[in-house]
């Protein structure tokens, strides 16, 4: 464990569209603009936005990411 990745991990999930937008990610291996001094930290972006992301444990990690993906393909029309 370090003071940037206090989980002991470095975790990195993404979702991208056919032309290669990143529609879905949550990580913690680099800094996010605006943010205390560049330190990295836990967050999520989400199509445009980054949002800090609270870090509870990988089962927590892996349900929230598959649930903003379906969001996202919901609105895309991509599953119903």
């Amino acid at each position: 464990m370090t003071k940037e990745k206090p989980h002991g991990i470095d975790y990195s999930l993404t979702l991208h569209g056919p032309d290669g937008e990143r529609l879905v990610g949550f990580d913690n291996a680099h800094s996010v603009r605006g943010r205390k001094h560049g330190r990295p930290q836990d967050h999520r972006h989400r199509l445009q936005t980054i949002k800090a992301y609270e870090y509870q444990d990988a089962p927590t990690l892996l349900a929230d990411f598959w649930s903003v993906v379906d969001a996202v393909l919901r609105e895309r029309g991509v599953i119903s």
